[in-house]
């Protein structure tokens, strides 16, 4: 099998390219703004940009897109920002997809929801209350209308290995190992099922594998709100000094709209592959501080 993972430097999409190279695959994973080690280049804004990795010379079976404007708060002031990193980007890559005639692979997202009757399931009815929700379900619905066998993956709350270690567990986990003081405000009333990435690149190799499409929603066996996973997190920190304050959304007062009940039934994923096990966070929070 031959992947391209564009976007393989961030959390998602580099878990993906270790463990499909782990497991035998053709992989190659590009990078736009941050290099990591055996990436390659590729703008996905453009195409024709010279300095492209040449993915249909290449002809992959499979392009998976885990590139996007992630910072939620920033696209609701960046809207045209958003649509491009987000939108545009996917339309570009589809076209690549096209060419080579491979499979599409979408990271798609729980803020597709409104958050007023999570957890959800595949079938439950989209309604996305902030720009960045809607650029992702306007670039998941492309995928799926251009493609047949499209697979779309929804995660949330994803933490985990990256070389930049960006996401909110690592942060907390490495600012308690340097001794630093934390302050967090925290919103109490955010319920999501926060995944590892590695488990979504497991979950990705075997659908990709088993040739699945359509959307399947991945998370592991926590459900709990922001306060709850901090302080799921601080209980392996004993020393830790930290300010944790609680606060509700509404107090909050951020510019985009969160889903307040996120998160996902996995039922659909664990009905088809009912031996596959998920890591929590206690299983991560371990593991680094082993190290």
């Amino acid at each position: 099998m031959k992947v391209f993972i564009a976007g393989a430097s961030g959390l998602v999409g580099s878990n993906c390219l270790k463990h499909f190279t782990e497991q035998g695959w053709d992989v190659k994973g590009s990078y736009f703004s941050y290099q990591t080690a055996g990436t390659v280049f590729y703008n996905t804004l453009n195409p024709a940009d010279a300095n492209n990795f040449d993915i249909a010379g290449w002809n992959p079976d499979v392009v998976v897109h885990c590139g996007a404007m992630t910072h939620v708060d920033k696209c609701e002031t960046e809207p045209e920002e958003s649509y491009k990193q987000t939108v545009q980007s996917t339309i570009n890559l589809i076209a690549v997809a096209k060419q080579c005639n491979a499979k599409f692979v979408y990271i798609s997202t729980d803020y597709v929801f409104d958050g007023k009757e999570g957890p959800y399931t595949e079938d439950a009815p989209v309604n996305p209350l902030s720009v960045y929700a809607r650029h992702k379900l306007e670039a998941e619905q492309l995928a799926i209308k251009e493609f047949n066998n499209t697979l779309v993956l929804r995660v949330t709350n994803v933490y985990g290995n990256e070389e930049r270690g960006k996401n909110f567990t690592s942060r907390i986990i490495d600012q308690c190992k340097n001794k630093q003081k934390l302050t967090l405000k925290l919103p109490y009333d955010q319920y999501a099922s926060p995944s590892n990435a590695w488990d979504i690149a497991r979950a990705m190799f075997v659908l990709l594998k088993d040739n699945k499409h359509g959307i399947y929603h991945i998370g592991s066996t926590d459900y709990l709100n922001r306060v709850e996973l901090a302080m799921r997190i601080l209980k392996y920190f004993p020393d830790a000094q930290y300010d944790l304050i609680p606060m509700s959304t509404k107090e909050l007062n951020q510019p985009a709209d969160r889903p307040l009940l996120g998160g996902f039934i996995t039922l659909k994923f664990s009905t088809e592959y009912p031996t596959f096990m998920f890591s929590n966070v206690d299983d991560f929070v371990k593991e680094k501080t082993s190290i």
